[in-house]
Formats: C-alpha cells, structure tokens, sequence
C-alpha cells in the first residue's frame, strides 16, 4: 500500500522541478562569459558579459537576445561623453515588450568605465528591465556609493570605435516624446545574436 502514494508523491515532485526549470530558463548556463554581437546601422559592437559578478542582469539581457526582442529597436538617448541608451523603444517609438523589474547588482565590483554596458533604470533602485546603456566616458557618478548605482554587467571587446561614432551622431527634442538628446537619424540595433562559446 505504501508504495501506491510514494510513487504519485515522486511523480508530483518531478512535475513541479520541471515546471520550475522552465520558468526559470538560464541561457548559456555555463558559459560565464558570453558574448553578445550586437549589428547596429552604424557597424557591429560585440560585448563580453561577466556572469561570475553580474548573473541576474546577464540571464535578463540574454533572456532579451535570445527572443529577438532587441531586434529592431533604437538607441534613443546619446550624450557624448556621457552615454548612449536603447533596447525599449523601435524607430517608431512604440514601447517593445517588458520582463518583470530585477534586482540591482550594482555592488558587484564593476564601475561605470567607458566601453561597459549597463542596465537603465528608475529613480527607484530595482527598476531596471530591458534598456540597457553603453558608458562614453568614466561615469564614476553612476557607480554605487551612500545610494544604489547603475548595474554593469559587461565590457565591449569590439566596436569600440562604433560607439564612439553613435555618440557623436547629432540629436535634437523630440517632440512627440518630450525627450531631449534623441538621434535625429534613428541609430538601429538591427540584431543582436548569442555567440557561440569560444
């Protein structure tokens, strides 16, 4: 009789690991350094991402790539010698798609150096989702200090010259969005693409 309940019992447990893997999915789970290769209208910037000090905001950005949701969207915000911003809005700007908020790992150790990439957010400290920012410069303002900073998650390892010449495009208010600092030729991310592991 005993052996009746034990097995639906296993059975039950079995389904719900299952169930949690897959709303959990890691991509590249071992692989802590994967790169992204991000073909952008002005040439390509590929990016080396540190999942050893930044893992949640890593599983985020791929999470991202992988669905092709970067496919398509602009770089809205660029401030020369400051930052160049996209990955929410495409060359309409209509708002793509939004994952759940996570949690800021600006503590990890990673500084806000030209050529790092970064996660946008709020005011709010654990806001960030799927904008995503290239530093310009050495923003150490950003960095964590008495307040939350601005998560790094990775380095360019190529294309460094890319995203000097996007910092560089001229921008100007845009006035269906109110915003300040908008590129006046949109600047695309046509796809970015998981590379294979080396």
């Amino acid at each position: 009789m005993f052996k009746i309940f034990i097995l639906p019992l296993l059975l039950f447990c079995v389904f719900s690991a299952t169930a949690l893997q897959a709303k959990d999915i890691v991509i590249d789970p071992n692989n802590l350094y994967p790169k992204v290769k991000l073909e952008t209208s002005m040439g390509d910037i590929i990016v080396e991402l540190d999942r050893i000090r930044a893992p949640i905001t890593v599983d985020n950005f791929l999470n991202y790539v992988v669905t092709n949701e970067y496919n398509n969207t602009i770089f809205h915000r660029v401030i020369n010698d400051f930052i160049v911003q996209g990955g929410g809005y495409d060359k309409d700007f209509t708002i793509k798609k939004v994952n759940e908020d996570i949690i800021n790992e600006s503590g990890n150790g990673l500084k806000n150096e030209m050529g790092t990439i970064a996660m946008a957010k709020e005011s709010r400290p654990h806001t960030a989702n799927r904008q995503f920012f290239f530093n310009v410069d050495d923003n150490t303002n950003l960095d964590p200090g008495r307040s939350w900073g601005y998560a790094v998650f990775g380095s360019i390892t190529e294309g460094q010259e890319v995203l000097e010449a996007i910092a560089k495009v001229k921008t100007h208010y845009h006035d269906g969005m109110a915003w300040e600092d908008v590129p006046v030729e949109p600047v695309i991310i046509i796809k970015a693409t998981l590379l294979p592991e080396e």
